[in-house]
């Protein structure tokens, strides 16, 4: 591609990864990064012996060239685990998945739930995610039973919009539908079978989540801390700085949020303009809290489905590491997601947190909490209805035809995991060389 300018805006994992491929095929780039610190959510915070991610960041598998991407920039700091995630359903945790586990549940419930799914399955047309809603395929593969007791009221709580607004573009395996065999397996006794894409994953053994962007930092050259970009301007192909800075690009790679690049670009048509609009996404509000006990059951996470409790997932830093926490104290993490059609009153919500955390037996008498720390995650996760597949590629190839490209979890406005992630900083490389991996 000869002598191009390479511009990299945001260095979380997306655009450390870019930036790393392209620096070890030989393309010089500048990135750009308004925190102090790389990272983007992909950061850890310390605080009185406790370590805290910014939110739940586990590492999970698919790709070796990703697995073996991850071990050699992390070495001997990395660990294997087999997961221990749990549902706290009818005052029970049964192991994770709801749908293969549904043995301890109330008689009742296992029925309800098990002759729905043997109904379903019994369909001669299963369930197509690419012409029905969210709603429908939840009905259509598991039933009435599971997906009244759990797939509608977890998912609704999640995304805070009904699920007939969703469609099933993001799903991509994110959700398992056992076999009948599997289903009955776990319905007549506790079931040791891991089921779904994350059954095993990888963590830190010291650091936290940080101390992945941090070693992949300290092999990439020209990074900007401090470096916050207030300014696009397409036709000239130059950004701004704040502080009245100004680069010039031929190639600009954006990891930033997608709405936020309507913020930035000068002079947008009307018709990208409300294509921008278009776009809907939850928040995520993180709450870490450092807990004077510790329980026994070594669980990683747990989902709760339950209108009337504020999280839908916790999950136990202390357990992904036992460096996450001073000995004999927890570690924990509790994600509340909200958005304009699910408000959330910020200012009373570590209450509610506290008193849920003591209702589903996560918080024992005598426990006290002895750090509290919040993350307020504006962009959580794209919300994919209607208009989300013409709206992002209206901009996406607005963009693209100017030399730009929007890439990673914000910046493509996907659900993706840290390995997809890592691995679009390996096809943004692919791009601009000519290259397909």
């Amino acid at each position: 591609m000869g002598k191009k300018k390479v511009i990299i805006l945001g260095a979380g994992l997306a655009g450390l990864s870019a930036a790393w491929h392209l620096q070890k095929q030989g393309i010089d780039c500048q990135l750009f990064e308004r925190e102090e610190e790389v990272g983007g959510l992909c950061r850890s915070r310390k605080i009185n012996g406790f370590t805290f991610d910014y939110s739940g960041h586990l590492l999970h598998f698919r790709n070796n060239y990703a697995l073996g991407l991850v071990k050699g920039f992390l070495g001997n700091n990395l660990s294997r685990h087999k997961r221990s995630a749990w549902v706290y359903s009818h005052g029970v945790y049964n192991r994770y998945p709801f749908q293969a586990n549904l043995y301890g549940l109330p008689p009742a419930v296992v029925k309800e739930c098990l002759l729905g799914f043997i109904s379903a399955s019994k369909n001669k047309n299963p369930a197509d995610k690419e012409s029905i809603d969210f709603l429908s395929w939840i009905s259509q593969s598991f039933g009435p039973g599971i997906a009244r007791h759990f797939m509608v009221p977890y998912n609704t709580k999640f995304w805070t919009v009904p699920l007939e607004q969703l469609t099933c573009q993001w799903l991509d395996g994110f959700i398992s539908v056992p076999s009948l065999s599997e289903l009955i397996d776990g319905a007549l006794k506790k079931s040791r079978r891991q089921v779904g894409y994350n059954s095993h994953f990888w963590y830190p053994k010291q650091g936290g989540i940080a101390e992945l962007p941090k070693a992949i930092a300290a092999e990439v050259k020209n990074i900007h801390l401090k470096s916050e970009v207030t300014g696009i301007k397409l036709g000239r192909r130059e950004i701004k700085l704040a502080g009245g800075g100004r680069e010039k690009f031929d190639y600009l790679i954006s990891t930033l949020p997608l709405p936020e690049m309507a913020r930035l670009i000068e002079n947008i048509p009307p018709a990208i303009t409300t294509s921008f609009k278009e776009l809907r996404w939850n928040s995520i509000f993180n709450l870490n809290l450092g807990i004077s006990g510790r329980d026994n059951y070594n669980r990683h996470w747990a989902y709760f489905p339950q209108e009337d409790l504020s999280f839908f997932r916790v999950g136990f830093f202390h357990n992904f590491s036992p460096d996450m926490a001073p000995g004999g104290r927890e570690a924990l993490y509790a994600e509340i997601s909200y958005s304009k059609d699910r408000p959330l009153n910020k200012s009373t919500i570590a209450l509610r947190v506290a008193a849920d955390l003591e209702k589903v037996g996560l918080r024992k008498a005598g426990d006290t909490i002895c750090l509290q720390d919040s993350v307020d995650i504006k962009y959580g996760y794209p919300i994919y209805n209607a208009e989300y597949s013409q709206s992002r590629a209206k901009i996406l190839e607005y963009l693209r035809v100017r030399n730009v490209m929007s890439r990673g979890r914000y910046g493509s406005w996907r659900y993706m995991s840290m390995e997809d992630v890592l691995l679009d900083g390996r096809e943004i490389s692919g791009c601009l060389l000519g290259k397909k991996y």
